[in-house]
């Protein structure tokens, strides 16, 4: 007849099986999904024996556990929809300066060292090397931030009075530590804006 005792061995056999392979695991999703399968028999194991601190240490990893696969799972879910503008309402304009700008103002010049980014909130801005307009709802700077040399390579005119949302490069980097999403996002923008360009430059060619 099976005994407590061995109910117990085989429930921390398998929980100690199930927390080195958690510990193996690269991917964080099933690294914690492993883990939390891990605390819950490692719980009926001390729950069996009496151990009661052990049954409440387990019990406290399963909900970090829980909790750390409940926000990765909803920040995967964030990340999917981070091409919409919900990023920069959301993430981005709490930690932005609003500023007023009048027509013929340059926000930058090419070769400038970029160290803010702009949200457009109203008004039109031109791309002068490139002849380029773009209005309210954009976010402009973000590319020079990330190139090598941190250069602008274009310069941008206010061609209309404006009015725009500004961050520093500082603040910008340090919501990058606290939120991933935001940086994200900034590079899923920047490909796409290079991927926009690929598609004119045939056409610009042939005009």
């Amino acid at each position: 007849m099976t005994t407590d005792l061995e109910i117990a061995l085989v429930f921390g056999a398998i929980g100690a099986l199930l927390t080195v392979v958690s510990n193996l695991m690269k991917r964080m999703t099933p690294l914690r999904a492993f883990a939390i399968a891990a605390n819950s028999f490692l719980i009926v194991y001390a729950s069996i024996e009496h151990n009661w601190i052990n049954c409440g240490l387990q019990v406290a990893l399963l909900a970090v556990n829980a909790y750390r696969l409940w926000d990765l799972r909803r920040l995967v879910q964030a990340l999917e929809h981070a091409n919409t503008d919900r990023p920069v309402k959301e993430w981005l304009l709490p930690h932005m300066k609003r500023r007023k700008f009048k027509a013929g103002t340059a926000l930058f010049n090419k070769g400038d060292i970029a160290n803010q980014l702009f949200y457009i909130r109203s008004g039109t801005v031109r791309f002068t090397e490139f002849d380029r307009f773009i209005g309210p709802g954009n976010l402009i700077g973000e590319i020079g931030l990330f190139s090598e040399d941190r250069k602008r390579p274009a310069s941008v005119v206010c061609e209309t009075d404006c009015v725009c949302y500004t961050m520093t490069d500082e603040a910008m980097f340090l919501l990058f530590a606290q939120s991933p999403m935001v940086g994200f996002y900034l590079i899923r923008l920047i490909v796409q804006r290079l991927l926009h360009e690929l598609e004119r430059r045939p056409l610009s060619a042939t005009a």
